[in-house]
């Protein structure tokens, strides 16, 4: 991203970067663990834009966005979410989010409900002892930052990705990972870290039948981060929810199944949200 096209909002001793691209629909975008706007996979940005605008945002502490380096947890992630929205003017936005920013995006439909307008949920869980985990030994794949910026990158395409495919979108995206890790803060990494453990312990399938906005749920069949058995335990307990499955996609299926999950994102965007409404 260009510096000239970031634009930055103040709020609860952060500075939240975003950007902003594409006409339509407002649509928000949050991305997960240690990922920034700039990691989506291009094809899929560019899909999304051609029917909406898209406000694409860094999580405080990364991307740009800086914070006051105290602890945070996923509502408090919401509240910046919210509060862009509210500085630009919008009254009730889409929310994506993918993994972490899933879980950003659910906080953010039951704490600020007059600012949604739909909700889509990639590769998530509702948090809580309600959520499926991934291994212990995923996890700490997940939260390691030993080895070099390249080492790293390949340790991440091969929890993203079912591993008959890591091993060529490394060769194909390796560098670029490579690079974006060696500017990530590992102190930074340990306060995301902690949040989604709090989510874990609490998060919010309790609530979940609050929701009353259309919910689009969509996973990948092989995702070892975020097992998929809790996209069904989602559409099961959001009244109304629709749910998609890719076949033989990981955690990031964004980037196996990039026009193809655009276009249904699309598609439910333009549906009337009369004909979506929960009963």
């Amino acid at each position: 991203m260009e510096a000239e096209s970031l634009s930055i909002v103040a709020f609860d001793g952060a500075r939240i970067v975003y950007r902003r691209i594409g006409k339509g629909r407002p649509l928000v975008v949050l991305n997960g663990f240690g990922a920034t706007s700039a990691d989506w996979d291009p094809s899929f940005i560019d899909r999304l834009a051609s029917s909406n605008e898209l406000i694409l945002l860094n999580n405080r502490g990364i991307g740009g966005s800086t914070d006051d380096g105290q602890p945070f947890d996923i509502a408090k992630l919401a509240a910046d979410a919210a509060h862009v929205i509210e500085t630009l003017g919008i009254e009730r936005a889409t929310v994506l989010g993918w993994s972490m920013g899933g879980f950003i995006a659910q906080a953010l439909a039951l704490n600020y409900a007059d600012r949604v307008h739909k909700l889509v949920l990639l590769s998530t869980d509702s948090g809580g002892v309600e959520a499926d985990l991934a291994s212990p030994d995923v996890w700490a794949e997940l939260l390691d930052t030993s080895g070099t910026p390249n080492e790293q990158a390949r340790r991440l395409f091969f929890l993203l990705f079912p591993t008959d495919v890591a091993e060529s979108f490394y060769r194909e995206f390796g560098d670029v990972v490579a690079a974006a890790r060696a500017q990530l803060s590992a102190e930074l990494l340990n306060r995301q870290a902690a949040a989604m453990d709090a989510w874990h312990r609490n998060g919010v399938a309790s609530r979940l039948r609050e929701i009353r906005v259309p919910v689009l749920i969509a996973t990948g069949t092989e995702d070892i981060v975020i097992p998929a058995s809790n996209a069904l335990k989602l559409v099961n307990a959001i009244p109304g929810a629709w749910l998609a499955r890719f076949p033989h996609g990981g955690h990031a299926f964004t980037a196996q199944y990039p026009r193809a999950l655009a276009d249904l994102i699309n598609t439910f965007l333009a549906v009337d949200g009369s004909a979506l409404r929960p009963f």
